[in-house]
């Protein structure tokens, strides 16, 4: 169950466009395939500069493509590459009502069910070695790695004796040790998992170090969620989710040993924004999934003779990537039709993003490549 396999689904091909192709999964589960249509027009409009800085980045004859689609909910992912140094690799995703791994490989464009009964994993990465971890963030609660042979080998599920909250995001460093957030959204509900109550006494960022020994680095922040380090490793970047008054990500520095200094804001969701995964380029820049953070307006509008309390500021409007800086300046935005929840760089020479939103797998070539 844990090779490549495409259990109940049925592709479908769509044409939209010369030489593109849009992947529609089907299953038992499916959610409702969104049809979309790349722009005609270079550059395209849906990638917004917000700061000069950030016209170096944007390729003018490259647009935003939906490579996949017919998810609930797209969360962690995550870019293998080919067998070969230039060969075209394959990206996993979470769709996490659905309680599956999703494969999208992009030689063939085809999309498949990767791993179902995942345990409602969330947030996944690769290793040093080139391994599968992912974050199973209700029901066994636990982190994993995926040996080549396909077995699952369990790295954490307990702190202090007691059962993790719902490990959600997670990100490996250059010395082997494995970093990873434990919120409580995969016990909330039934939506994601299954409702439970917490054992752990708060959300923390764990580090589980190459030796095996887990350690609570981050304690005080309320739902922790995405996080990712400096590109030379000196900083460390978590989101949390329920920051006050809005979400916000916190930089942290990293000292040699593992211990994390100097706690400052860097940057602050404003605009009903909603942080949620990122990733850093090899200049610093942080890109993050956005969208609205589900906020009401104070007062209610008239919606057919129905008083209806809106979202405060447009998903539409909110929905896609923002690009900060390093000095946590919004320098970019990447329009999308879906929120986008997380993200990860790819493709043969890892200048490709991809964008796991909503329902759907979203793909901009940029000029600009991963940290990692």
């Amino acid at each position: 169950m844990n090779n490549p396999i495409t259990l109940g689904r049925r592709q479908l091909l769509k044409k939209i466009g010369a030489g593109s192709a849009l992947a529609v999964v089907g299953a038992p589960a499916l959610a409702q395939a969104f049809s979309f249509a790349p722009s005609q027009r270079y550059p395209d409009p849906a990638v917004q500069i917000l700061d000069p800085s950030f016209a170096r980045y944007r390729i003018y004859s490259s647009t935003v493509e939906q490579v996949a689609t017919g998810m609930r909910w797209a969360e962690g992912p995550v870019y293998f590459p080919g067998s070969k140094a230039g060969e075209p690799g394959h990206v996993l995703l979470s769709d996490i009502p659905n309680n599956r791994i999703m494969k999208f490989d992009e030689k063939t464009g085809a999309f498949t069910v990767w791993r179902s009964n995942a345990n409602f994993s969330n947030g996944n990465t690769r290793d040093r070695q080139g391994r599968l971890l992912t974050c199973e963030h209700s029901v066994t609660r636990r982190v994993t790695r995926t040996e080549r042979d396909g077995q699952i080998t369990v790295l954490a599920d307990r702190f202090e004796g007691k059962r993790l909250n719902a490990p959600n995001d997670i990100v490996v460093k250059s010395d082997d040790s494995i970093w990873f957030t434990d919120p409580l959204f995969g016990i909330n509900g039934e939506w994601e998992g299954a409702r439970a109550k917490p054992e752990q006494a708060s959300t923390n960022v764990y580090r589980l170090g190459a030796d095996g020994q887990l350690t609570a680095v981050i304690t005080d922040l309320v739902n922790p969620n995405g996080l990712a380090f400096s590109p030379d490793e000196t900083k460390l970047y978590v989101v949390e989710w329920k920051g006050t008054p809005n979400r916000s990500i916190w930089s942290f520095d990293l000292q040699p040993d593992g211990r994390l200094a100097n706690k400052t804001k860097l940057i602050d969701a404003a605009d009903q924004g909603a942080l949620d995964g990122f990733k850093v380029d090899r200049d610093g820049n942080l890109w993050c999934g956005w969208g609205s953070n589900g906020a009401l307006a104070a007062e209610p509008l008239d919606v057919g003779g129905r008083q209806v309390y809106p979202l405060r500021g447009r998903s539409e409007d909110l929905d896609g990537v923002m690009v900060f800086n390093p000095q946590g300046k919004a320098i970019g935005f990447i329009r999308l039709p879906e929120r986008c929840a997380n993200l990860t760089f790819g493709g043969p020479k890892n200048n490709r993003l991809y964008m796991a939103s909503s329902h759907s797998l979203y793909a901009l070539y940029v000029e600009s490549h991963g940290a990692v």
